[in-house]
């Protein structure tokens, strides 16, 4: 008698596409082999709509040498990117403000958090990609851009890593942004002082984990006098 569940082929894999035609989300991560102490038994799609939520079962050798078997649920939504656009001279950021309901449910007063632009690649590079979410949420073309360095985020549980990203703009070069409406986006730019931005880390109303290390690399590489 067969085992094979419906929509999947003899390997277990996915063939019936998503709600978004995507198929073989169970294939990501089975074939990883850089890490000896490691070894992939199964990876089980447990959600998959916008983004997609895997269960992974392993077996792990630990420093004793024994071999113990593990399971991980991972968060899939992509890498992303952001920039903190920056005045020297004027000593001002331009930065975004909107509403982030999963702050708001945890804790967060209204939920409308101050952050540096910020967006997921999609298909693009991550320089294509910072450039455009400038555009859009506040309405900046970038000009001269300075790759930083790369993190993940939250590597407990979410795969993304985010390309961290500055450039400079002028005040006089902000046109638009707010946002693309049909994605149900409403983004407010807003210029802060760089004093004042470090003063809403230390006071909480800057929480924001990617804006706050962005505004500790300016304090040691743009605003050091």
């Amino acid at each position: 008698m067969s085992t094979d569940q419906p929509g999947q082929d003899r390997q277990g894999t996915t063939t019936v596409p998503d709600s978004r035609g995507r198929t073989g989300l169970d294939l990501v991560g089975r074939d990883l082999d850089g890490n000896p102490d490691v070894r992939i038994l199964d990876v089980e799609v447990t959600s998959d709509g916008w983004h997609v939520l895997r269960r992974t079962t392993f077996d792990y050798r630990g420093r004793d040498g024994a071999w113990t078997t593990q399971a991980r649920e991972t968060y899939d939504r992509g890498n992303g990117a952001t920039i903190l656009l920056y005045d020297q001279e004027a000593r001002t950021l331009l930065l975004t403000r909107q509403f982030r309901f999963p702050a708001y449910v945890n804790g967060h007063p209204d939920g409308m958090l101050v952050e540096a632009a910020a967006g997921l690649l999609d298909d693009d590079s991550a320089e294509e990609a910072i450039r455009r979410e400038a555009a859009e949420e506040l309405g900046v073309t970038v000009g001269e851009l300075s790759h930083l360095f790369d993190l993940y985020m939250s590597p407990g549980s979410v795969t993304e890593r985010v390309h961290f990203f500055a450039a400079p703009y002028a005040a006089r070069d902000v046109r638009g942004g707010g946002g693309v409406e049909e994605e149900g986006e409403e983004i407010e730019p807003v210029t802060i002082g760089y004093d004042d931005a470090l003063a809403r880390i230390a006071d909480g109303t800057i929480v924001d984990g990617k804006t706050v290390i962005l505004l500790q690399w300016a304090a040691l590489n743009l605003f050091v006098c």
